[in-house]
């Protein structure tokens, strides 16, 4: 039987329920659901490369790791291995609740987290108009020490303080795709390009160094499935379906969606909103025009419905 080979990129609810449930014990848990839903995947046949999100870890990573600076002298970390830092706690989260699934269903398939670097281009725009905020707040003196002494990128944020901000650029290459490809070949499960991936860019001559940035998962996701030519790109969010004109009284809900349609909600500008639904559209979008086959957006308690077409998005070429 032909391989069926799915890539899964699972949005932060996967992760975190709402800002009471942040502890690592509340993330395993929401981790466990969710891999409780892949598990019927893999269980109906498919072969899966997993991608997460990452934002709320790196961030608390930052955080602490700026306390401890502050109040004790220690050293900082820096973005890109915070990036890496939180790749092996969610992927440790993930493999661990997953593996158990497994076994408790009878299933034989290992599950391995793989550390991935995602390189940018570093003449990418992004890089000359950062704009997302990381890190906690700061007043404006020590803001401006940071910029000089580190090369940061700061801004004020609304009054409350000032912040740093980093790009957002485009991922052009997996770097451990063949790693990845070599375990997905052999049956194994894999979770790969976290939080977007660790952002690298190319020196010349594939030598790699860790830039500070932040990789849109769901982009990474997407150009891991391209690399792979998944058979499936299924993004697992915060809603069962995806929605025109959504949160307004006109709302109305999509069952299913060519790359055609697709594209042209998303040139008209209202109907996903640029920090949540527009990047999982775009992802898809590049996913269908390099020959995907099919994609689907839907919430983790709904993948084996979805898969089964009762609910979700389907998008097709």
């Amino acid at each position: 039987m032909a391989k069926k080979v799915a890539v899964v990129a699972i949005g932060g609810n996967s992760l975190i329920k709402d800002k009471n449930h942040q502890s690592v014990e509340d993330q395993y848990l929401a981790a466990k659901e969710t891999t409780h839903h892949i598990a019927d995947m893999i269980e109906a046949g498919w072969d899966v490369a997993i991608g997460h999100g990452n934002g709320p870890q790196v961030g608390f990573i930052l955080r602490r790791s700026e306390i401890a600076h502050k109040v004790e002298g220690m050293h900082e970390i820096p973005l890109d291995v915070c990036g890496a830092d939180s790749q092996g706690a969610i992927g440790y989260a993930l493999q661990q609740t997953l593996q158990n699934e497994l076994v408790n269903r009878g299933i034989v398939k290992p599950v391995a987290t793989v550390v991935t670097q995602v390189c940018v281009d570093k003449n990418d725009q992004a890089f000359r108009n950062p704009s997302k905020p990381i890190g906690g707040f700061m007043d404006e003196g020590d803001a401006k020490t940071r910029a000089r002494d580190l090369g940061w990128t700061v801004v004020e944020d609304a009054g409350r303080g000032w912040r740093r901000v980093v790009a957002s650029p485009i991922p052009t290459e997996v770097v451990e795709l063949p790693s990845v490809k070599a375990l997905i070949d052999a049956g194994h499960v894999v979770i790969t390009v976290g939080g977007g991936g660790i952002p690298v860019i190319d020196n010349g001559n594939h030598c790699y160094e860790g830039t500070a940035a932040v990789i849109d998962k769901d982009y990474a996701s997407s150009l891991l499935a391209r690399l792979i030519k998944a058979d499936l790109f299924l993004i697992s969010t915060a809603v069962e379906k995806v929605a025109l004109n959504f949160g307004k009284p006109n709302q109305q809900l999509i069952d299913r969606m060519t790359l055609a349609e697709a594209k042209k909600y998303l040139a008209e500008g209202v109907h996903f909103a640029k920090g949540s639904m527009a990047p999982k559209i775009q992802a898809i979008i590049w996913f269908l025009e390099a020959g995907g086959k099919q994609a689907i957006i839907t919430n983790p308690e709904n993948i084996g419905r979805a898969l089964a077409g009762d609910t979700g998005t389907l998008i097709v070429p």
